[in-house]
Order: C-alpha cells, then structure tokens, then sequence
C-alpha cells in the first residue's frame, strides 16, 4: 500500500511515518507546508491524485488556539478549505481517508462523557474550523474523523515539555483544575490507526489514551515521574487568566471523551494516560531531552 501523511513534521504525522517504517510499510509520502500548500485546492487535487495513494493520513491543521482568534481567514483556509480538497482527492482515487479532529468542537458544558452522536458546539476559531474540517471529511464514505486531545510526542511542543523546561527554572507553577481531559500519546495513537487502517469501520471516533485528569493532576504526574520538587497551585481558568495577565481562546472545561464506540468496534483502546506519560518521558530521556 501506498501512504500518504501532511504535516508529517508534527507530533503526529512524524509518529505516524515512524511507525509504518516500523510495520514494513516504506512507501510513504511524507509531506509538510514547505512541500505542498494545501489551501490551493488546484495544486492539491493534482499531487493526490497523481500520487495516488491507497490511504491519506490528513495530520496538516492549524493548531495555533490562541493565535488563531487573530487570523480566522487564514485558520479557515487551512482546516477547513484544506481538509475539503484532500477529501475530494480522496474520493477521486478511491483513497481511505484519516482525518484528525480535537476535543475543541465540544463546549465543554455537558455533565458526563461526550459522544460521537454528540451535537458539537464549538467556541473558538481553532474548534470551529475542525468542526467545519469534519463536516467535509463526512461527504465521502471512506473516512474515519479521529477526535483526539492533550496530544503529546517526541516531534514537537507539548505540555510535557513545557512542563519540564518551566521547571528548570520555577519551584512553583500555578496550572488549571478545571479542565478535564485525557492526554493522547501520539506512539500509542499510531499503533491503534495501524489497526483501523485494515478495516473499513468508518465513522468518527474518541481516541485518547485511558483515564481523567486535569492540567494540574497532569503536572503533578509529570513532576512525579521525573522527580521534580516543584510545586503546583490549582487554580481556575479565570484565576489563571488573571494571574498571566494573558487573554486565550475559550477552552472547554469538561473534555471527556466517550470511547464506547471504539470498543464496541472491536478495536483496542489505549493504554492509561499515566502509563503513556511514564513511558514518553523514558523515551525523553533517552533522548537527552529530560
């Protein structure tokens, strides 16, 4: 089979190449911004479609939360008009389509754990336009939308890392309570897709590694495992805000995700949150980054 991953320098994408080399598989096409600008739909449809992959790996987003409040059109363009012309390629070549979605299309105002069937409210520009991404993925049949959260990997920024640079520095840290997720490690999200990949059980999907936690029990584990004495104040989103003195995107407070779904598909579910933290900071360390 041929693969084809965009935004193969993120977390994700770099995991997802890593492990089909791992599994065998070398003939991948492993692209970023700098390769190809996917808001031009022309250039797009015609390197997918001469490319002709069996299945895409759409990982290329605006990720930037904050920043995109200041640059709606420009966050538009790549996840939602982007997202739109690799579907439609897709659908051109017969091609299996991934694409990777966020927590942020939920308000976070709902009691519980959050389903597929769920109805998104979304309350920012970054969570919007995933939203709307999604909207267009769901026009073709051979698609699976992998909402994920808290992603975490080697290739990148995340709240581990920051967490352990801040601590260079800081013996206390001031981190929201009030946020409940689940972390997802991107080794842990690439096996499960090596698995979906040979089925052809489409539809959208929770995926996130097992368990709850808020931002600051997450900083907790973080300094546990690499016995760091720091300590953390919980504080609430406001509180926080304050604190900073900076102004965010709206971040949802409940991001519990339902992975019913996955199980009753007959797929694995991913090990616990804490169990891929301890193993990811392994992996830093061997890599001289802890």
């Amino acid at each position: 089979m041929r693969f084809l991953i965009t935004g193969y320098k993120g977390q994700l994408g770099y995991e997802i190449a890593k492990c089909l080399l791992k599994n065998g598989d070398e003939d991948i096409i492993a692209i970023d911004k700098d390769d190809l600008d996917i808001t031009d739909s022309e250039k797009t449809i015609k390197f997918i479609t001469e490319k002709k992959p069996d299945i895409v790996f759409h990982c290329a987003a605006y990720t930037q939360v904050d920043k995109a409040e200041e640059c709606e059109e420009l966050v538009y363009k790549v996840n939602v008009l982007g997202t739109k012309s690799i579907t439609e390629a897709c659908k051109k070549i017969n091609a299996k389509l991934f694409y990777f979605s966020t927590d942020y299309v939920f308000d976070g105002e709902k009691n519980g754990l959050y389903k597929e069937t769920d109805t998104p409210n979304p309350k920012s520009v970054y969570g919007e336009t995933k939203y709307l991404g999604e909207k267009e993925v769901l026009k073709y049949e051979k698609s699976f939308i992998i909402r994920i959260s808290w992603v975490f990997g080697i290739n990148g920024h995340n709240f581990i890392k920051t967490m352990i640079k801040l601590s260079e520095t800081k013996k206390e840290l001031s981190v929201v309570s009030d946020q409940i997720g689940s972390p997802t490690y991107t080794v842990d999200l690439a096996n499960l897709l090596i698995e979906m990949l040979k089925t052809d059980k489409y539809g959208i999907y929770h995926v996130n590694n097992d368990g709850y936690c808020s931002w600051a029990e997450f900083a907790e584990f973080i300094f546990k495992e690499t016995n760091k004495d720091i300590k953390i104040n919980h504080v609430t989103t406001e509180e926080y805000l304050e604190l900073t003195k900076t102004k965010q995107a709206y971040r949802p407070r409940n991001s519990k995700l339902c992975k019913e779904k996955l199980i009753n598909s007959g797929f694995s579910m991913l090990p616990t949150w804490q169990d891929a933290t301890k193993r990811y900071i392994q992996e830093l360390k061997e890599k001289g980054e802890c």
